[in-house]
Formats: structure tokens, sequence, C-alpha cells
């Protein structure tokens, strides 16, 4: 028998690898555990200085949470902390006038006024002469928690971090062994799995070759197209599967034709559902009020917007998402203010107005009838019946198919209310009488004849 020339070649290499491989991943750990400790040693000091906080200054004034409460149901309409609105904005009013000046001003403004006192004119010039109402309900108290509240740091807007880096990363990397890692030694360990595979078959064809062992060549079968093609009855069975696949696809793509469920269109304005119909809890009727007597929902005018936003030119800092920052929202007001021509800083309209393309999602086709007004106001189905969780869409899109059997199945499994109808009354007690039944669907009212929604 030959010898085999460097046989523990291999092995050696292989042991090499392994220990660069775990020298490796302990540097990894160090590098971990040094960038944790350092980041925890920075909050330890940070936390031990006993260095006053920015808003230290307001909260000696009142409790800015009760004031963040009286300023929302007194002052928001006209002022905000940060700009001007109505009046001018509150942050640092502590500054530029002296409490028993302020005080005097909240409770009665006006009789400063008449007293020829500077400021108070000059306030009252400076802002079209608008008179701030009287709050001789205001203790002192409450007005030092406003002021608090007023007095606080504009908050920084909300940053996203990447989930590699920043505080996130560094927190992350201290509770545990890092994925990377791990994922790292599983690819290496396959890998070397692969290689000990190729070594040990290459050594055992080493070893045949050298004791003169002959290892039998495998002989070429008939290739499997060849013989497929020669069975008749797989050709059958095939053929078949395949005509029945291709009607199948083509049968769910016609079906799809003209369904748009999911359509998702981005408007020229952002407008969030999520904050107007979810988080403030303004009724959808609001908005679309030709829902109640019309067939249509009507878009609603820029109007209607302006009714609020003309006191609105901002959102507080707590609206924001990850996805949608402050600085988005009050961009997207600024559309608003553009295509209305109101100039904010002036509280006047411009008279230049500019048309808004707003790009529509719910789309009937024209030989289908459908009816707003019968739907919300005679049977009192709600928006979210038809148009899925408004509240929650911060981009709306179209969540029911709105297909011809959608609502055919809506009418057989709906009852028709008969409260407060004399004329369903009268044809509810003959038709149970017929079907048999205490309540009837809209089916069973016709609900179901082509020319309800077809003429």
């Amino acid at each position: 028998m030959k010898k085999v020339k460097y046989r523990h070649l291999t092995s050696r290499f292989m042991l090499l690898s392994v220990a660069f491989f775990i020298s490796f991943s302990l540097s990894i750990f160090a590098q971990d555990e040094a960038s944790a400790d350092a980041s925890g040693d920075q909050q330890e000091q940070a936390e031990d200085s006993g260095e006053p906080s920015d808003d230290a200054g307001a909260s000696d004034l009142g409790d800015p949470d009760n004031g963040k409460s009286i300023f929302n149901s007194q002052c928001a309409a006209c002022h905000k902390p940060y700009s001007d609105g109505i009046g001018p904005a509150l942050n640092g009013v502590t500054v530029r006038h002296n409490m028993e000046w302020i005080h005097a001003w909240i409770k009665n403004s006006s009789a400063l006024i008449a007293e020829g006192d500077p400021d108070a004119v000059a306030i009252y010039e400076e802002y079209n002469k608008t008179a701030m109402p009287p709050f001789p309900g205001l203790s002192d108290s409450d007005i030092n928690d406003i002021l608090a509240y007023v007095e606080q740091p504009k908050p920084e807007p909300k940053t996203v971090e990447t989930a590699g880096g920043g505080e996130a990363g560094a927190s992350g990397s201290g509770g545990g062994v890092s994925v990377n890692v791990i994922l790292g030694i599983l690819v290496f360990v396959l890998v070397m799995l692969l290689a000990v595979l190729f070594l040990v078959n290459k050594t055992l064809r080493n070893f045949a070759e050298a004791s003169g062992v002959t290892v039998p060549e495998k002989t070429k079968g008939k290739p499997i197209w060849k013989a497929f093609v020669e069975n008749q009855f797989l050709l059958l069975v095939t053929s078949v599967v395949i005509l029945l696949g291709v009607g199948y696809f083509a049968y769910g793509f016609l079906m799809q034709v003209g369904v748009d469920q999911g359509y998702q269109p981005i408007q020229p304005i952002h407008y969030s559902h999520r904050i107007h119909a979810g988080d403030n809890e303004i009724d959808c009727k609001y908005c679309h009020s030709s829902a109640r007597t019309s067939k249509h929902s009507g878009i609603p005018s820029l109007n209607v917007c302006m009714n609020c936003h003309e006191t609105i030119s901002e959102v507080s800092p707590e609206t924001a998402t990850e996805e949608y920052s402050k600085e988005f929202y009050d961009g997207e007001i600024a559309k608003l203010y553009d295509a209305v021509g109101w100039e904010p800083s002036e509280r006047t309209y411009s008279g230049e107005e500019k048309p808004v393309k707003w790009v529509r999602i719910h789309n009937l086709p024209d030989f289908a009838y459908f009816n707003h007004s019968q739907h919300v106001s005679v049977a009192g189905v709600s928006c979210q019946h038809c148009h899925g969780p408004i509240q929650e869409m911060e981009v709306v899109y179209q969540d029911a198919p709105l297909t011809m059997g959608w609502c055919i199945n809506c009418h057989r499994e709906t009852n028709v209310k008969m409260q407060g109808n004399e004329y369903y009354e009268k044809i509810h007690e003959e038709l149970s009488k017929k079907y048999g039944v205490e309540e009837l669907t809209v089916a069973q009212m016709g609900g179901l004849e082509c020319a309800k929604c077809h003429y």
C-alpha cells in the first residue's frame, strides 16, 4: 500500500481555522461589552451629576400637567406655546413680562388697554386689535400652572433609530449574543462540514486507488424526459392538469378585472383619517355631510378644513409617528394654506386659490346604482361596514371588494330595521307571514331585484 503524504495537513488546517474564528468572536464580544460598559458609565455619570433639567424653571411656576389641561380648554383656540396664532406665542412670556402684569392681563386685558398700559396697547395694536376675552375665573395658581406648561422647552422631533446603530444598537448588544454572530457561526460550521465531507471523499478515493480497488462508474440510464414522452398515460394526466390549472388561473384573473380592493393612492395633500376620525373622533359625516341626503358622500370643500385649521397650523409633538414626523404634518397643513390662499401670519385670505386634485379611491361602475343616503340615513349602516376601519387608516385604501357578490351577500344577511317606520312595519307584517320569519332581510324585501342596482 502506498503512503498518503501530508495526512495530517487537513486536520491541522481545520484546527487553525477554528482557533482563528474563536479568537475573532471573542474580540467582537469584548468590544460589545466595552461599548455597553462605556454607555452605562456615561449614563451613571449623567444621573449622579445632579445637574438641573431644562424645564426646572418651568416646574417652579406650577404644575405643567394641570396647566396643559387648562391651556387646551381655555387658551388653545387663540394661542400656541411655540408659534403665533390669533395671539402671540406664549413660550418665553415670563421673560418678556413680569408675573404681576401677566396675571392682570389674563384676568382682564381690556382694563389694561383702557388704562393705557404701553405693553398692553402694543400687543393690542400688533394683533389687529383683537381683544382677548377676560378670564376672571382663573386663580393665580391656575395661571401659574398654565405658565409652567407653556414655558417648557420645545420638544425635539422624534428620530427613527436604525436597528444596528445609535442607542438601540447599543442596548440590543448588551442583552446577549448578537444574532449576526450566531448566524456567522452556523454558516462557518456548515462550510466546515462541507469541506470535511469533500476531504473525506477525496481521502477514501485516494486509499482505494492506492489499494488497487476499482471504483465502479455509474451507468447512464434513459433520460427522464424521454421516459416521460414514451409514457402515454403520464402525458394524458399532465395535459389534463395543465388545462385545469390554466382555466382556474384564467378565471381568477378575469374575475379580478375592475376589482380595486387594496387600492391606496397617494393624495396631493396628506390627510390622516387616523388623526381626524380616530384620535380626535370627528364624525365622518361632518366632512362628508352629503352622505346623509344624497346619492354621493361628496368630497368636502377646503372651507370645511379651514373651520378648524384657521387656528391649527401645526400638530402636537405627540401626534408624530416613526413614519410621519411633526415637520411632515406641519408641511401638509402649509399645503392646505397655500391652496386656499390663507396667510397665517396676517390671518387673512389672499384670494389666490389653487384647486386640489384629489384621487378617487372608491369607484363603482357606471351601470351600478348606489345611494349613500338610503344606506346611511334609512338603513343606519356605519361607514366602517363598507369602508373598513377608516379611523385607523393613515393613508386610506379600499377595504372591501365592492363586487356584485359582496353586495348581494350583505342584502341576504342584513335584517331591515323597522323601528319608527310605519311603511316598513306594514310590509313586515305581510311578508313575515309569507316567509314564516320574525325579521326580514333586505333580500326578502326585494333587495335582490336587478332594477334595485341596475337602471
